[in-house]
């Protein structure tokens, strides 16, 4: 067993949850979340060109652009890489540190090791294991649950980046109840979720463990550079059903039979691997129709009825009626 004990993966960007693959968006939820241990809220959103009015919605969503701004912007206002979730601030440049150690590793069973070395040197009361292909994770005094799922995932994703080649998660548990924006963690993990479990982890097939590091100190540069735009534009799940449904979706397959076919199954399979996976055609369809409707009012260039005839609506206000049922907001408050 490797034994994990620190913020590994507070990393640089503990709020770089979900993402994002172009036109993706970020539940409003998560910049609340990070906000919490922020005094100057609205410094930080007038940095990301966000409106505070957006935080009072549950159903609002954020660009992948807006969101990589807003976490740099509270890096700045902070100066602290756990963004005032940990019991001292980490100065920025810490992440960048263990980086450049773990690159030189020969495989990323030994950079998990060498991370664990050099972040033993700070006092944090955190406790992740990696046991075989099951990584663990005990956070403390977490009440968003935001620290404990932006570790999984940036912890999953700098891995797969370490070894240059995705790792599928095969199943990821959750030790708390469901939560009301429960449809976004399909979406995070790419994986099987089970809320309630005993103990909060994500598990992948460990060959991976085995596998030799590719990066170097130059591919590090770049990778820093751009952080955390990097960790949120890589595409780390995809081989699930509904990543691949999404996809057609996006190339312009239309409905349930078409897309089946196009995947090689019946209409009836395609329903059940989508259950089991914890979402269905509907929801995947209107996640997708969602983050294409965001992302193009927030980059404007396109009217409201331009767009909405684009996403295959018979008239504008069937699209007005659609939106605000999944933002909240009318498409108006989002072009402005």
């Amino acid at each position: 067993m490797v034994r994990l004990c620190s913020p590994w993966s507070r990393l640089t960007a503990v709020g770089v949850l979900l993402w994002v693959v172009h036109s993706r968006t970020v539940a409003i939820h998560y910049v609340r979340a990070a906000l919490r241990a922020c005094e100057e809220p609205s410094v930080v959103l007038r940095g990301a060109g966000i409106p505070a009015s957006l935080l009072d919605d549950d159903r609002a969503r954020v660009t992948p652009a807006q969101y990589t701004k807003f976490i740099q912007t509270l890096w700045e206002v902070l100066d602290d890489e756990f963004m005032g979730f940990g019991p001292r601030p980490s100065k920025r440049g810490t992440f960048a540190m263990m980086c450049l150690l773990a690159v030189h590793c020969p495989d990323l069973e030994s950079a998990l090791r060498r991370g664990l070395a050099f972040y033993s040197l700070f006092d944090q009361p955190l406790s992740l294991a990696l046991d075989g292909g099951r990584f663990t994770l005990d956070i403390p005094g977490d009440p968003d649950h935001f620290l404990t799922e932006s570790l999984l995932v940036l912890w999953h994703r700098f891995s797969s980046w370490l070894i240059g080649r995705r790792i599928p998660l095969r199943s990821a548990e959750l030790g708390y109840p469901e939560p009301a924006h429960a449809a976004e963690y399909h979406l995070i993990f790419g994986c099987p979720l089970r809320f309630g479990a005993p103990a909060t982890s994500i598990s992948f097939d460990e060959k991976f463990l085995r596998m030799p590091v590719v990066q170097d100190e130059a591919a590090l540069k770049r990778f820093l550079r751009h952080s955390p735009a990097e960790l949120l534009s890589r595409r780390d799940h995809g081989a699930d059903t509904a990543g691949h449904v999404r996809r057609l979706l996006g190339r312009g397959v239309t409905g349930l039979e078409a897309v089946a076919a196009a995947l090689g199954v019946s209409a009836p399979t395609l329903r059940r691997r989508l259950a089991a996976e914890g979402t269905s055609f509907r929801e995947v369809r209107e996640q997708l129709l969602r983050d294409q409707a965001v992302a193009s009012l927030v980059r404007g260039g396109e009217s409201v009825e331009e767009l909405a005839l684009r996403l295959g609506f018979s008239e504008a206000s069937a699209f007005h009626r659609a939106f605000k049922r999944w933002t909240g907001s009318s498409p108006g408050s989002y072009r402005a």
